[in-house]
């Protein structure tokens, strides 16, 4: 296939402009029309894309004028005059992107093709020939496909007696079709959904879904292109036991109540009779037997309903961020030590708080590296697998809770220390993951609740770093996929952290 490439010649000038004549499909004039596909012209986001024209009847276009523009004919998409493209009357985003196809032109055939397909491309196009005074055109349409990311879904916590759910993608053109559904096909209403674009020009898409149905099992999350009928969809387990729990009897008494007022209005002599023994059976039982008799049933279901949960959720606790309480139960508690004395006061019997155990120094880091850390571990770095402890950061405006991580010479020959943190300063969060002043993470967060106590969970086995705010007893944030490769330490002060280039955490 020969291909006209772009030229240095300049395009050619003409000094006055007959009206021009417009159509989809075919035009017609005097000698010559100009033909071109019916149908849209359909391509993938990233490949290239051919828009054809052909002159009827058959006959050379080598001498002719040829345009391709798009709302305004210049700057244009593409001009070719005299044999070559002429390149300084060009749109610049087509720069570098678009060259004439022009193997056919002795008959009259051409094509633009556009290279690597933009999101803007999308839309009309017009092919025009100009032949002397004479000049006719075609318009095509392009239509963009983008197919986005993959849906990522995941599980917030439990939200008004049910489970809030998130589902987002990106990279998607044009603005995609987003539908919840449940496992047989039936469709679920949404909570909220928003759209918006990129730099691009693709969409972004979040949308949530509020389940309050214990039985619902599976919930999909659909995201599918208008154009190509392509969908992508991801589906999540929705545990019952993970669903908020409810007094039975609350339950059991909203449902009969109605149904015995029904009864009692209607029923016989003879039931009533039968109730009124039933009365005075009651009756004749102590008040303080009938109490105890009810307590120890309602206590033997809430723990066997407990039990019944927390089995289910130590089965998978990993992809459940709930139950910091049940999740400390398959932990160790590590023996930190927390100096409640701001460093800088230097008081020389200062009042301590311990999770367990008696804690000293760590050996392995210098005291200008540590004068702010209040908390110490009573050993040389944690040991390999899981660890927890707490802290009580109760109403400061400012404080920084984590772990740092010590690296040796062989680890990392540029870097002796990564920092993984949340960090409060005033009424702002954020997580922090830092080396010097190399930050490598630095993400803000919103919680609903200001926590007094944060839970910190350790799991070298799955390199995995997370906190809980144990006033409300939610998931803050988790440090996931790093590969920890030096010895860990726990960390904590009662000041922000001061990123700046003279002075170091």
């Amino acid at each position: 296939m020969e291909r006209m490439n772009l030229g240095s010649e300049k395009p050619l000038k003409i000094d006055f402009e007959l009206p021009r004549k417009h159509s989809v499909g075919v035009q017609k004039a005097s000698w010559f029309s100009v033909k071109g596909p019916a149908e849209p012209i359909t391509v993938l986001l990233g490949t290239d894309a051919t828009l054809p024209c052909q002159l009827s009847p058959k006959q050379s276009a080598a001498h002719m004028h040829i345009r391709w523009y798009r709302a305004q004919l210049t700057p244009a998409v593409l001009v070719f005059h005299n044999g070559q493209v002429q390149g300084e009357v060009q749109m610049p985003e087509y720069e570098g992107r678009t060259q004439m196809l022009g193997h056919d032109i002795d008959t009259g055939s051409v094509a633009l093709q556009i290279q690597q397909v933009q999101a803007s491309d999308d839309g009309l196009y017009h092919c025009q020939f100009s032949d002397g005074f004479t000049s006719q055109e075609v318009s095509i349409e392009l239509q963009v496909v983008g197919l986005g990311s993959a849906p990522l879904v995941h599980m917030t916590g439990p939200e008004n007696n049910g489970i809030r759910v998130l589902c987002s993608s990106s990279g998607w053109f044009p603005k995609p079709r987003v539908q919840w559904r449940d496992t047989i096909g039936d469709t679920l209403l949404s909570s909220s959904e928003s759209q918006t674009l990129d730099r691009d020009g693709l969409f972004h898409i979040e949308t949530s879904l509020l389940v309050t149905d214990r039985a619902i099992g599976n919930v999909i999350c659909s995201i599918q292109n208008p154009i190509w009928d392509q969908e992508k969809s991801k589906a999540i387990l929705l545990p019952e036991p993970f669903f908020p729990t409810t007094s039975p009897w609350k339950v059991a008494l909203a449902c009969i109540l109605p149904i015995l007022l029904v009864i009692l209005a209607w029923t016989s002599f003879a039931t009533w009779k039968e109730h009124q023994v039933k009365r005075r059976e009651e009756k004749q039982l102590s008040k303080e037997q009938w109490e105890m008799r009810q307590m120890k049933e309602e206590t033997k279901s809430a723990v066997k309903d407990r039990d019944r949960r927390k089995a289910l959720y130590k089965e998978d606790w990993k992809m459940a961020l709930l139950y910091p309480d049940w999740r400390k139960e398959l932990f160790q508690l590590a023996p930190v030590m927390i100096d409640h004395e701001m460093p800088d006061q230097n008081k020389s019997d200062p009042k301590t708080e311990e999770n367990r155990g008696e804690g000293t120094a760590d050996p392995s880091v210098d005291n200008s590296q540590v004068d702010d850390n209040i908390i110490t571990l009573s050993q040389e770095g944690f040991m390999l697998g899981r660890y927890y402890w707490e802290v009580d950061v109760e109403d400061t405006e400012e404080w920084t809770l984590g772990v740092y991580e010590l690296y040796t010479e062989d680890a990392s020959p540029t870097e002796s220390k990564k920092f993984r943190v949340l960090e409060k300063k005033g009424d702002g969060y954020r997580a922090l993951a830092f080396c010097s002043q190399n930050i490598s993470l630095e993400e803000p967060l919103q919680l609903e609740t200001r926590p007094l106590k944060i839970a910190i969970f350790l799991d070298q086995e799955d390199n995995d770093l997370s906190f809980y705010n144990m006033t409300d007893e939610t998931h803050i944030f988790s440090f996931d996929q790093n590969t920890f490769l030096g010895s860990l330490y726990p960390y904590f002060k009662r000041n922000s952290m001061a990123l700046s280039p003279t002075e170091q955490p």
